[in-house]
């Protein structure tokens, strides 16, 4: 059989194994580019040993378009008519799996299917009757493991045997609705006719946009057979006949507790759940940033200091400048080693975060949160993008696209940038370490649940007055509690740390130049003045109003500080150090007597909630650019950020130095 110009579609639900799949169906031969006009990623390829073309449709629950993901793939698969649609269904959730199928069936396209994970469920004492799925289907039912690379041969070869192949229709409604969707079946000029007359009784907001008599009354009457809306009661017909469907193909032969089962009896038990989720995340932070952090944090600053001092000395001897010996010294090792101080932190922070995925937890976190946050017009996929964003807010902003729901994807894009990244941990670990030496790990994991607080209370706002809608639901799949993978976390640790020095070897080297040049010189470009007189302090001055409030002092060095937060969160510390070490009196201290000793335990707090809430860095507010495709949004969400920030600053310092003059 000739194969050449032949495309196939590979469709499924997200998290059902489908990119695997592609992959081991494709090898290495993959184009990956945009859909037009989204950024959703399209990937293709050739299938092994033929010319036939396999497009990776993104990760979708229904052909219903309630998500640009879901808008993509039905556009693809009515514009573009693939000669066959590999359908993979994951058997560990083939109730919701199935809900996708029973739309593709719809189509007039062949439908293979392919099974993934049964070998899972057959562990637990659930059989899953292939040749008769495969009978009430219509179709090729073929059992794979992606994971184990099994049955794949299998499926290249009824997707070869079946490509381009007709087949008979099938229905699936009770004998009435079927009568209601052949009489619009007549009516319909196009391809697709069973799937466009469903969607226009559903009243389809692309498909049904002028609707003929006839129609309304076919709509009339499928309404009054369901006793609810179409749309509504065609998703429980669906939900009927796949109830059915299990009934005739799935047998349960003995259903054993697994490890998994009594570890979920603990960690998703209805009182015991949210305070070990606390507990968890406060111990992650009491380690991080408290005991062991601040330990390793005292040990690398002091090498850096003796490093710095051997280094200077060495220039001297060398003959170097003055200005040379400074420039190394306070503004290049100075601003670095500030922030690499913090690797050892970041590196225990990264690796609780890698376990918290690899185990299987998080994806427990988001179901348990799931209610909770729908009450603030989210849901629990809003969850993984917070919990990516406690590494970085970049990729965490990116993993809003999981989210089908418009309103509640961008709420998500702009609430990410709160949660304590590792970018914003040095300056936590600072002020928290010195200032509150005694409960550091306290005071650290208050700021993060503190986010948690103001984000939910944001939500409500956003979701009143800007982004109003229902909240999307949420379905996602648990996956069995697994012991860590120690290459994975290894490697998912080290890039994240790599990605953090390669920051301070760039972005923070460079801002830390500048902010030593802007600190040495005055507008005449004279050398050696006192930074007071310098250009960085007529920049901060300028400036030093709107941080008044939350500082209790006129400080242009942490008006500038903090606004170099807007370049990258590590550069508030690293620029606090060059300033702190251009400023006489600063001994190698930060807060030692100098330009930076007026901090109390309230403006200090009240500072890192500035930093934790602003706008995010540079390359933040560019991935919210992209996800929201539009400027005026990135700018309106940057000034609504950081315009949040100075109120909250002001009320914290406000509060705190109430209790500071009271007690």
């Amino acid at each position: 059989m000739i194969y050449e110009k032949k495309k196939i579609a590979l469709v499924g639900n997200q998290n059902s194994g489908k990119t695997t799949l592609f992959n081991l169906l494709t090898g290495m031969n993959q184009k990956i580019g945009n859909w037009p006009g989204v950024t959703i990623e399209r990937k293709s390829g050739k299938l092994k040993g033929t010319d036939i073309e396999i497009v990776d449709l993104p990760g979708i629950y229904s052909l219903s378009p309630y998500s640009s993901e879901e808008d993509v793939s039905r556009k693809f698969v009515l514009d573009e008519k693939p000669e066959l649609i590999v359908n993979i269904i994951d058997a560990t959730s083939i109730e919701r799996s199935l809900y996708l199928t029973t739309q593709l069936l719809e189509l007039d396209v062949n439908v293979v299917i392919a099974l993934n994970m049964a070998d899972i469920m057959e562990k637990k004492g659930v059989i899953i009757d292939i040749e008769k799925l495969s009978e009430k289907l219509g179709v090729n039912v073929v059992k794979i493991s992606a994971l184990k690379k099994d049955g794949i041969e299998n499926l290249i070869e009824s997707i070869k045997q079946n490509i381009g192949k007709s087949r008979e229709k099938h229905n699936i409604f009770d004998e009435d609705i079927e009568q209601q969707i052949q009489n619009v079946e007549k009516l319909v000029k196009i391809s697709n006719k069973r799937f466009v007359a469903i969607k226009m009784l559903e009243r389809d907001k692309e498909i049904a946009k002028s609707l003929s008599e006839p129609v309304f009354d076919a709509i009339a009457a499928v309404e009054i057979y369901f006793n609810t809306d179409a749309e509504e009661g065609f998703a429980n017909g669906r939900y009927a006949y796949i109830e059915k469907l299990k009934k005739q193909t799935v047998k349960i032969v003995a259903m054993k507790q697994t490890v998994t089962d009594k570890l979920d009896k603990i960690f998703l038990n209805k009182w015991a759940a949210l305070p070990i989720f606390a507990g968890i995340m406060f111990l992650i932070y009491y380690l991080s940033v408290g005991v062991v952090g601040s330990l390793t944090v005292d040990g690398v600053g002091e090498l850096i200091d003796m490093f710095s001092e051997w280094f200077g000395a060495t220039l001297g001897v060398w003959g170097a400048s003055e200005w040379a010996v400074s420039l190394v010294v306070d503004g290049i090792v100075g601003g670095v080693g500030a922030v690499l101080g913090f690797v050892p932190q970041l590196i225990i922070l990264f690796l609780f975060l890698a376990l918290l995925e690899t185990t299987g937890y998080m994806s427990r976190i988001a179901f348990l949160l799931d209610r909770i946050f729908k009450k603030f017009g989210l849901s629990g996929k809003s969850l993984i993008p917070f919990i990516v964003g406690s590494g970085c807010s970049v990729p965490g902003i990116m993993a809003s696209r999981t989210i089908e729901n418009q309103s509640e994807r961008q709420m998500t894009v702009v609430l990410t940038p709160f949660v304590p990244c590792g970018a914003k941990l040095p300056i936590i670990a600072l002020f928290a370490g010195y200032f509150f030496p005694a409960t550091s790990g306290l005071v650290s994991a208050s700021i993060y649940f503190f986010a948690i607080a103001i984000i939910l209370l944001v939500a409500i706002l956003l979701k009143k007055f800007i982004f109003k809608g229902e909240s999307a639901s949420f379905i996602s799949e648990l996956p069995d509690y697994k012991i860590p993978s120690p290459r994975y976390v290894f490697r998912d640790v080290a890039e994240k740390t790599g990605a953090f020095i390669a920051k301070a070897g760039t972005i923070i080297l460079f801002c830390s130049v500048v902010i030593w040049a802007l600190g040495s010189f005055d507008w005449s470009f004279e050398y050696g003045v006192p930074i007071e007189q310098s250009m960085l302090a007529s920049i901060g001055n300028a400036f030093a109003w709107l941080f008044y409030p939350m500082l209790g002092e006129w400080s242009w060095g942490a008006t500038v500080s903090a606004i170099q937060g807007l370049v990258a969160k590590e550069q508030v510390v690293s620029s606090m150090e060059v300033i702190a070490g251009l400023s006489e009196g600063a001994g190698g201290d930060i807060f030692a007597e100098g330009i930076f000793s007026f901090f109390t335990g309230a403006s200090a707090y009240a500072f890192m909630v500035f930093n934790l809430f602003s706008a995010p860095c540079f390359a933040a507010i560019g991935a919210m650019k992209r996800e929201f495709g539009s400027t005026k949004k990135t700018l309106l969400t940057v000034g609504f950020q950081t315009g949040l920030a100075f109120i909250l600053a002001y009320i914290v310092f406000g509060i705190g130095h109430l209790f500071e003059v009271i007690l």
